[in-house]
């Protein structure tokens, strides 16, 4: 029996995206090799390159003005690479720290330049998305993290930049209509909505490069995998060719349909939270994520016990992150809407036996 997968990534990719990538893993193409091993330069393989390019440019709405790169190292690695590559010693970058991973991506741009912090939540344990704050204009560019993954929260409105804006969609990429063009560089670990682990894309306006002083790593250099469509050394073969089959996939389901699954999932089990006295949330309602559900028991000494009941049930995942502890359900897009409904029915049969 397939269990009910609530990681928070490596996470659930759709079943006919591992079909299709179990036989490639046997033969590619029918051409009597594996996709683990043809040469990246290989006609066949550029074909793989080209159209995860052409899929993602395609969903998101961009022209020719936006590049895609698929890149190794992590959205972690994308950190430093913004800064070594966009901001001047002297120059100034702002950013909101509204979790972990943009707290972490603030600390690597310090190491190139000046940085704002020009909004945060840590005081309150990231229980919010901070709002209303001004971004001057004097800045080099301006970089927020769209969904928390650890604390559970979201942008469902992004403030209006004067300076290019810089986003990392890691947790949240394509799972809901979005105008993609008010943003000149998105970045996003494949892991959790649009492929499997290994592979980071890497979507930038070739006009922002080119304007710091400094040498740049060959390797570190965005226009280096410009310039050679990501295959400058061996890229990651298998996992781009899985996230083109999923970007296919999310294509062929549309936006507006991926969108409104998420809203139901997440309706559903913020609901089952809220209604349910064992179980509470754990961040403002307004900024609660539809990717990442965090929340509680209003009894905390039973949370292993809930846990164990989970899990053998086949719901698997569900033990929130280590530094803040609790449950966290992670419902990205290829996660059905039965298996939200599932973990509903176990949090109402646990509270009967707990009642």
């Amino acid at each position: 029996m397939k269990v009910h997968n609530f990681n928070a990534g490596p996470a659930i990719l759709p079943e006919s995206v591992l079909k299709q990538a179990a036989q490639a893993a046997i033969e590619f193409n029918g051409i009597g090799m594996s996709i683990l091993e043809i040469s990246h330069r290989s006609k066949d393989f550029q074909a793989v390159m080209d159209e995860a390019g052409a899929l993602t440019k395609e969903i998101a709405g961009l022209g020719d003005e936006y590049k895609v790169l698929f890149l190794g190292g992590g959205a972690s690695t994308q950190f430093g690479m913004i800064p070594m590559n966009l901001l001047e010693t002297n120059e100034t970058a702002g950013y909101s720290n509204t979790g972990t991973w943009a707290k972490k991506a603030q600390k690597e741009a310090k190491l190139f330049g000046n940085v704002a912090e020009l909004a945060t939540s840590e005081p309150d344990n990231y229980t919010f998305i901070p709002k209303g704050y001004d971004i001057p204009d004097t800045l080099k560019y301006f970089h927020i993290t769209s969904n928390n993954t650890i604390y559970g929260t979201q942008y469902h409105g992004y403030p209006v930049s004067p300076v290019p804006y810089i986003i990392d969609m890691s947790s949240d990429m394509f799972s809901r209509q979005l105008d993609y063009n008010q943003f000149d560089l998105i970045y996003a670990g494949a892991q959790k909505n649009i492929g499997p682990a290994g592979v980071t894309m890497v979507i930038v306006k070739e006009s922002l490069l080119g304007k710091v002083n400094r040498q740049i790593p060959t390797m570190m250099d965005y226009r280096t995998h410009i310039k050679e469509g990501s295959m400058f050394n061996t890229p990651p073969v298998f996992p781009i060719y899985v996230t083109m089959l999923t970007l296919r996939w999310i294509k062929e389901r549309g936006l507006a349909k991926i969108e409104a699954d998420n809203k139901a999932k997440a309706d559903l089990l913020y609901g089952a939270i809220d209604s349910n006295p064992l179980f509470k949330g754990t961040v403002a309602k307004e900024d609660r994520s539809w990717m990442n559900v965090n929340f509680i028991m209003e009894d905390r000494s039973l949370e292993p016990e809930f846990l164990q009941f989970a899990k053998e049930n086949k719901c698997i995942g569900l033990a929130g992150h280590r530094s803040v502890g609790g449950m966290r359900a992670s419902i990205y897009n290829a996660l059905g809407i039965e298996s939200v409904q599932f973990l509903v029915n176990l949090m109402d049969e646990f509270a009967k036996r707990k009642g």
